[in-house]
């Protein structure tokens, strides 16, 4: 059990409880992980998603598809310059670490590597 609690980092609430592991903001919802015992170590635990230029991509981003794609089980795939809005970077397989909808497709996930910030 930590003694202090840590601010909600979305909205800087600093009545913050804890829930099994989860520690939870009752203001805006948002969960985490606390940091354990101050020590920085967990920080590169922090995973960067960087398209095929090197921008660095976070959930909600906008990104633009850099190459034509084929999706099983339709006549037409994606084709490069489609606009992908509100991604959400999840741990995909296979490389797959975007979360998306896609107008005409429906959900999807996508490389990082066949997208650009848009």
């Amino acid at each position: 059990m930590i003694e202090n609690l840590p601010p909600c980092p979305k909205c800087s609430c600093e009545y913050t409880y804890e829930m099994n592991a989860l520690v939870v903001c009752p203001e805006c919802g948002h969960e985490w992980v606390p940091a354990e015992g101050g020590a920085d170590s967990g920080a590169p635990a922090e995973r960067v998603v960087r398209d095929s230029v090197g921008n660095v991509l976070q959930d909600g981003d906008s990104v633009v598809v850099v190459k034509a794609l084929k999706v099983k089980g339709s006549p037409s795939g994606i084709k490069a310059g489609t606009k992908v809005r509100s991604i959400r970077l999840v741990d995909g397989v296979d490389g797959h670490d975007i979360d998306c909808k896609i107008d005409g497709f429906g959900a999807m996930q996508l490389k990082s590597s066949v997208v650009k910030k848009g």
